[in-house]
Formats: structure tokens, sequence, C-alpha cells
């Protein structure tokens, strides 16, 4: 029986874990899953696979928890510290899957114990990828990509070697507003930037793929989880999102991996890694699909796959600068105090502005320079934003 925990089990990519662990729940002890402000579910999903703990992010929450989980033998904790703790608790196979940089803390503590961990937390590579990597590597732990397009790029891999690489495409459905006037975009509201064309997601990594900051992110994670040059990597608008991604070869050969747009296929590959398991997703009928179709995404429309390049020439910690400019820019879309297009703009501001700040991306990749730079472009993109709306 492998031991697992689930960190952001009530996410979207927590609940298609934990879908595909209720399956065979004789395979598996749950040590420890981890939550938000959803108590509810989380209670729910602790005492249903019997885990030895839930954790929620936030301690005012704890109270809560410990009414819903009461007359279980689910152990109850809130805060940060508590996340930490729970990466440290003994597991085979962790699920990294808490949105934002927040994950970066627990998935390197989770390394630290040796162990496999699923990294659906596509910032902390974009944050401290040499971090992780290193972490990994010093403690015979191994990182395995949930991200359908990095999942696809590692099976397309499979007995290859690295250096037999010409170039990594991963593809992009562009989101809600791909087919969209540019002038419209300025109008763009919520409602329309968080409903996907092919995706069932949270709405962060809705309105991320609308703007396509989320494939911004995977360029760079790209880089950093396969070691490949930038220019090795390119980005193709494929609005069926059936082909995820594609590996060519110095021989001209260039290898697609294909499935329905479910994230339960990434999910259980790396579930199950190094085996293929039956898994409960949709079987692909080539014949009534008839065609498949590709474009090169327009960067005016998508100026955050510009900034990518622009941030890994950069180097340095200017990765976590994107991130957090990012991050911040999407909170205050989302609050309505600015436009969809201001969001590329802003984050563009600060990553000039903490360019311009000397030694700041050239500072050691450590957990506490990666916090601190986080910190200071997050304020930095509050100020752009005050602009923005002034």
């Amino acid at each position: 029986m492998r031991k697992i925990s689930i960190f952001g089990a009530t996410g979207s990519i927590g609940q298609s874990t934990i879908d595909l662990i209720k399956r065979a729940p004789q395979a598996y002890e749950v040590v420890a899953l981890t939550g938000g402000r959803n108590i509810a579910q989380l209670a729910r999903d602790a005492i249903d696979l019997r885990a030895d703990l839930a954790v929620t992010a936030f301690e005012d929450q704890l109270p809560a928890l410990r009414a819903a989980l009461a007359g279980s033998e689910v152990e109850a904790a809130a805060g940060q510290a508590a996340l930490i703790e729970a990466a440290t608790r003994p597991a085979d196979w962790i699920m990294s899957a808490i949105v934002g940089v927040a994950g970066l803390a627990p998935g390197l503590k989770a390394l630290e114990q040796g162990t496999t961990l699923a990294l659906a937390n596509k910032e902390s590579l974009v944050c401290a990828g040499a971090l992780l990597l290193d972490t990994a590597k010093q403690h015979g732990a191994r990182l395995l990509p949930v991200d359908s397009e990095h999942s696809a790029v590692f099976q397309g891999l499979v007995g290859e070697e690295i250096s037999a690489v010409e170039r990594i495409v991963i593809t992009a459905s562009g989101g809600a507003f791909r087919d969209w006037p540019l002038a419209d975009l300025q109008q763009a509201t919520l409602a329309q930037a968080s409903s996907h064309p092919n995706w069932d997601m949270g709405q962060r990594i809705t309105i991320d793929s609308a703007s396509m900051f989320n494939k911004a992110m995977e360029v760079i994670e790209t880089r950093e989880y396969f070691g490949v040059e930038p220019d090795q990597i390119e980005v193709l608008v494929h609005p069926e999102s059936l082909v995820h991604a594609l590996v060519g070869f110095r021989d001209g050969a260039l290898m697609a991996h294909l499935g329905a747009p479910d994230m339960r296929h990434a999910i259980g590959y790396a579930l199950h890694w190094p085996e293929r398991r039956d898994l409960p997703v949709a079987r692909l009928d080539l014949a009534s699909i008839g065609q498949l179709n590709f474009r090169q995404p327009d960067l005016a429309r998508y100026p955050a796959l510009a900034q990518a390049r622009d941030v890994m020439q950069r180097r340095g910690l200017m990765g976590a600068v994107f991130n957090a400019a990012k991050e911040r820019a999407l909170d205050h879309f989302i609050a309505g105090a600015i436009r969809f297009t201001d969001m590329a703009e802003i984050t563009a501001r600060v990553l000039d502005q903490i360019e311009t700040q000397s030694g700041l991306i050239e500072s050691a990749m450590t957990l506490d320079n990666v916090t601190q730079i986080d910190h200071i472009a997050r304020k930095a993109a509050d100020v752009a934003a005050a602009q923005s709306i002034g």
C-alpha cells in the first residue's frame, strides 16, 4: 500500500487526484490532505479517504475544520507551519497542487524527505526551478510533471536522450478570447475571461489561459524542467486541445502526444509511473474528429508570451518577479479594479522596474531570497495597478 499526500486537495487538480484515489482505495494510505477555505470539501474528503491529517492554509479556519472533522479520527491543523509539517510526514508520493508561490516551501520540504513529488504547481519551477531540481537531486527525490503539456513532453522522451531533442512544441487552446477582435479585449469582463472553451479548471487558471499567462509560465517551466534552450521551445495555438505537446528530434521526427482534455490523464500517469494503468478518460475517435488545427500565437493578443522570453533571457530571480507581478495583476482584475489588458502592462512595468534595482535578480536562489523578491514584486505590482486605475 502506497502512502500519499495531496497538497491543494480542494482545487481542480486535487479533486481529480482524489477521484482516481477513490477508484482504488485499497491501494493507498492517505497521509495528509491540505486545502484553503473550502472546509466542507476538505473535511469530507479527509473522512472518506481516512486521512491521518487535514490542513487548511488559513489559521482562522481551524475551528471550522475541527468541527467538520468531529467524530472522525482525522487530525486537524492550520497555517503555514502546519503545511510544512505535513510535508515532512513520510509519504511515497505527494501531489503538489497548491496554487501560486505558496506551494514552493511545502514542495521543497517534501523533496527533502526523498519522496516522489508530482508537480502541478508551475509557480515553483518558474520562481525557483534550479533550487527545486537541486533539492531533488541532493535528497534522491523524484520530480514528475503534472501539467498536461509537460507530462506529454515527459512521455515523449521515454527511451530518448535529451541531447537528441531539437525542439519542444507546447500547445495552447488560445483561451476564451482567441477569436475576439483585438480592440474588444479591453472591454473583456471577468465572467467572459472565466469561461474556457475546452477545459474545466479553476477560475484563476482559466483567466490565465485567456491571457496566455499560463502558457508563458509553461514556456519557462519547459526550460527549467527539461534543460533545453529558450529558442528550442515553441508555442502553437491548437483550438481542439487534443495534441498537448510535440517533441522534435534532430533526425526530423516529431512525436506528438494526443489525449482528451482531461487532467486525470497526466495525474494518472504521474500516480502510476513508471507503469501505465487503466484510466477513466475518454478515448479519441480520430475519424470523427476529422482534423486538427494549429496556428502561430498573435503576440499582440498574448504579450505574456514575449514577456516569458524576456524573463528567460534576464534569468536569475526574474522568474519569481514575473510570477508575483502576474499573480497580483490577476488579483486586481478579479477584484474589478483593472481591465483585462492591464494585466500584461502591469507585469511588464514590474519586470522593467525590478531589473533596475541593482543586485536583486542576481541574488542567490534560496527560499529566503525568492520570498523576499516575491514580496517586493507584489508591492510594485500593486503600485502599478493603482497607476492603471488612475
